[in-house]
């Protein structure tokens, strides 16, 4: 009996775990490029006699879903929708390199071209800093030049170009900040071939309605799961009062 307890409350761990996860994808709906988690229920059995008839059920997040969300134009010049499966580089808590697809940048007040989120957007040499005059722009290869509009005859001048990174063949985990890291540690190559789409932004690629049927799923595996544990105790007291007859 203890068996079906115990596969019962195991799955019922795993179908709340994974209620959070649901719960953080339906939270992000509307949150710039983000990229719905992925999670995995996988059975890992006890080791070791006589336990080895028993078994746990795990669910953890093994990735993130990659495909492009719905672009929404915006009209605003600092605003970028990454038209390929490039990421964008980040400064992330630390000073260390992460990557994102959000893109709705903006100044900050000492300079730094920023997302969002606060994260420096990072160039070739580290962030780049936009001067105080000048309007900025940015090219479909992620260039970003400057016009001085009291030299309108003078070509604009180049500051920097956002690192557009390519993740393909590269192990990437998603941290709890929703930024893309190098697992273990490192650096992303730059994709020379990622294009931008300037005045325009990647939405969420969650979709609610897939989400709350995982939702609704997801809520009646655990009833069902806790049924099984009201069952085996009703299936024990069924045995006692057979073997008290006896």
């Amino acid at each position: 009996m203890d068996r079906l307890i115990h596969t019962a409350l195991s799955g019922m761990r795993a179908s709340m775990d994974s209620q959070r996860v649901i719960a953080s994808n339906m939270a992000n709906a509307n949150t710039l490029g983000f990229r719905a988690e992925l999670v995995d229920a996988r059975a890992v059995t006890i080791e070791g006699l006589p336990n080895e008839a028993r078994a746990m059920q795990t669910v953890q997040v093994r990735g993130a879903d990659m495909k492009a969300g719905e672009m929404i134009d915006t009209g605003r010049s600092l605003d970028l929708a990454i038209e390929t499966e490039a990421l964008m580089a980040v400064q992330a808590e630390g000073g260390t390199e992460a990557y994102t697809r959000r893109g709705d940048l903006s100044i900050s007040a000492t300079g730094l071209l920023v997302n969002g989120e606060g994260r420096p957007v990072l160039g070739d040499t580290g962030p780049i800093t936009v001067p105080p005059t000048g309007i900025p722009a940015i090219a479909p290869d992620g260039t970003i030049t400057i016009t001085d509009p009291a030299v309108p005859d003078q070509p604009p001048a180049e500051i920097g170009r956002i690192k557009l990174a390519g993740w393909q063949g590269s192990p990437i985990q998603k941290g709890l900040d929703g930024l893309f890291r190098v697992e273990g540690g490192g650096v992303l190559p730059l994709d020379e071939t990622a294009t931008v789409k300037t005045g325009a932004l990647e939405q969420s690629n969650v979709s609610t309605t897939e989400v709350l049927v995982e939702m609704i799923d997801a809520q009646r595996l655990f009833a069902m799961r806790s049924k099984m544990i009201a069952t085996a105790r009703e299936i024990d007291e069924s045995g006692a009062q057979l073997m008290r007859l006896g």
